[in-house]
This record gives C-alpha cells, structure tokens and sequence, in this order.
C-alpha cells in the first residue's frame, strides 16, 4: 500500500542575500516541552553536536537568540524562539487537513497506474480526532484504502446523495439545540436506503488559557470580559453550532470581540488561544488539552457516519465497522479527552436513530 504525505517546510531568505535558513521547528518544540536539547536530538535523530549547531546557525541568521542556557536548569526557547513554535503550532493546524485533501486527491490520481489497486472507500466527513484515528487504523489495513475528505457537516450529506462518497461524517448536538439538528438531518437523509452507523460522543465547549485568567465560563462571560476570541470559518459544523448557541442565549455575535478572526480547524483555534493571540474559543476539549488550555463544557455532540444500505454489504465496508468495533479504536478513543467510544460500529435505519437521539437529548 502507497501513502502520500505532504509536509510544510519553513524557508527563511534575507533580502537582497542568497542565504537561506531552514528551520527545524520540531527540534525547537522538543526543547519548548522537556528543556533538554538532547531530547530534541533523539527525538530528530541527530547528534547533539549537529542539534546544537542547527541552533546557533538559525540564531546567527536572525540576528536574535532562540534559546537560552541555564548552568543545572537546562535549555529554554527565548520569546522569539516561542514565537516561532507557536507561529509554527498554528501553521500546521490550519493547513493540515487541507494538505491531507490534497494528499488524497493525488493519491487517487495516482493509484489506478499502480499494480496494486486496493478497495477505496470515499469519506466526506466533518474533521475530528476520532475520525482521524479511524483512518489511520484504516491506512494500516492491507488491500484497503481511504480517501478521506474534510467537509462541512452539510456537504458531506449532500456528497453522500450525490453519490459522491460512500461514507458520511456528521456531528450532531445534544441538549436545547438537539431539535434543529435533526431537522437538519431529515432534510438530507432518506429513510429508505441510508442507514446511520453510530460513531463517538464528545464534548464541545470554550477553550481558555490554563488557569482562566479571565475567569470566563459562560458565552456570556466572553462578552462581559471584553475576551479576544478566534472563530472558525462560516462553512464549518462548529460555526454553524456556534451561531445556533449564541441565538439561544440572546447574544449579539456583533458584540463578540474578535468574532470575525477565523481558522479552519479545532486544532487551529486552539494554538491560536495558547500562542496569546486570542482569549478564547469554541471547539472540542481534545484541542483543548493538546494545547494545554483549560476546558469550559457546553454540550455534547454525537458523531455518526451515514452510508447506503446497500454499500453496508461491501467486503471493505464490513472491515470498516470490525475496526470501529476492535479494541484498537477503542482504545485509541479513550485516549482522547473528551470522546467516548457510543455503540460504536451499531448500524440503525434512519428512523430508529432519529427517535433514539430524540429521546437522549441532554
């Protein structure tokens, strides 16, 4: 099996001078998190000489330190050290999904010209964690492969109608927003050959610096503190959720301070709150703790997938839900805050599920 992965690189050019630095953002990360420039050397497989080198080579091109040493206290990024880790937090969280699209699109390009062709399964799905484990569960598999598509909630069930992918990802709220969803839902599905497989709950709510500074833990709080926030982008699931909260509680996206400043993924709002950037944000709390933010809980989400009933009796389908059921997915969930593995792989018509969320609204 082929895999493509495109990865970002940083390139540093001096005006009007041929030099140029690449820098490692990795190696500066690992001494950002333990203080040891010898674990940012095995962690890059290089010597501690060469590590150390790279260091003073990036220093002098800036001009400015990044890090600094401290005699029985180790090594630390100094503020423009931190800034670039940070910088280079939030680029990779914003583009990764997007590259995974465009490594998936080459991929299928590429494919029909090898000897191997395994089975594809095309996802269009909502972008989360859960769903992002499936698939490298899936990447393992032999003589099966995924193309994976991060859409809005919207598109992936219009995909799906289309015949457009065989998998569809959709998130749903519980609680007062429970109703409008699956109104929502009953505009897209048809009972009669789409069948809903039961993926993961998890937990949706603000992300805030450690500590709370700001002591913000209402949507109400966010407007009261006068907080930065940073939203996601206006085709998102999460915006739309977002949106249909402020609505609930009365509140004025207008007088949200920053609540034109977008990105793109959960990951990418939440490196933006623990760069400094912002004060606040909307997402999953496996964002959240990835970054170190604390986590205010507003609702849950169920997370499903939708599927013909007829693609159900694939050979590659049937593999797809042993995963969802196997102890390495469900182990792979737990380990995600946040998300619980909910009858998971369980297979119900669309009017089984329907009534079943129904009644679990809270």
């Amino acid at each position: 099996m082929h895999h493509i992965e495109i990865e970002t690189v940083w390139r540093f050019h001096k005006e009007g001078s041929p030099q140029t630095a690449v820098v490692m953002l990795g190696v500066l990360n690992e001494i950002r998190k333990t203080g040891k420039l010898t674990n940012a050397a095995k962690h890059a497989q290089l010597s501690y000489r060469h590590v150390w080198n790279l260091v003073e080579q990036w220093s002098d091109f800036f001009g400015v330190p990044l890090v600094e040493t401290h005699r029985g206290k180790g090594t630390v990024l100094t503020a423009f050290g931190e800034k670039l880790v940070w910088a280079g937090e939030r680029m990779q969280a914003r583009l990764g999904p997007q590259l995974e699209n465009l490594a998936q699109e080459l991929a299928t390009e590429i494919k029909p010209f090898l000897h191997q062709r395994p089975s594809v399964i095309r996802v269009h799905a909502s972008h989360g964690f859960a769903v992002s484990k499936l698939r490298e569960l899936l990447d393992r598999e032999p003589g099966i492969g995924v193309d994976l598509r991060y859409v809005s909630n919207q598109n992936s069930l219009v995909s799906l109608a289309q015949g457009a992918c065989d998998l569809s990802g959709v998130h749903l709220p519980r609680g007062e927003l429970r109703a409008q969803g699956i109104r929502a839902c009953r505009e897209w599905l048809d009972p009669r050959e789409d069948r809903v497989i039961s993926f993961v709950t998890r937990e949706m709510g603000l992300m805030v610096k450690r500590g709370n500074p700001l002591d913000i833990n209402t949507l109400e709080d966010v407007v009261a503190r006068k907080a930065r926030f940073v939203n996601r982008d206006h085709d998102s699931g999460t915006r739309l959720l977002f949106d249909q909260l402020l609505a609930l509680h009365g509140i004025d996206e207008a007088k949200i301070n920053g609540a034109q400043q977008m990105e793109f993924t959960h990951a990418a709002v939440a490196a933006y709150v623990a760069s400094g950037m912002a004060d606040v944000s909307f997402g999953v709390e496996a964002a959240a703790r990835q970054f170190g933010l604390d986590f205010i809980r507003l609702l849950t989400e169920d997370y499903f997938f939708v599927c013909k009933r007829a693609f159900l009796e694939t050979e590659p389908m049937r593999r797809v839900l042993d995963i969802m059921k196997g102890r390495d997915f469900q182990e792979g969930v737990a380990s995600l805050p946040g998300y619980v593995a909910t009858r998971t792989g369980t297979v119900d018509t669309v009017k089984a599920f329907l009534e079943s969320v129904g009644s679990n609204a809270t």
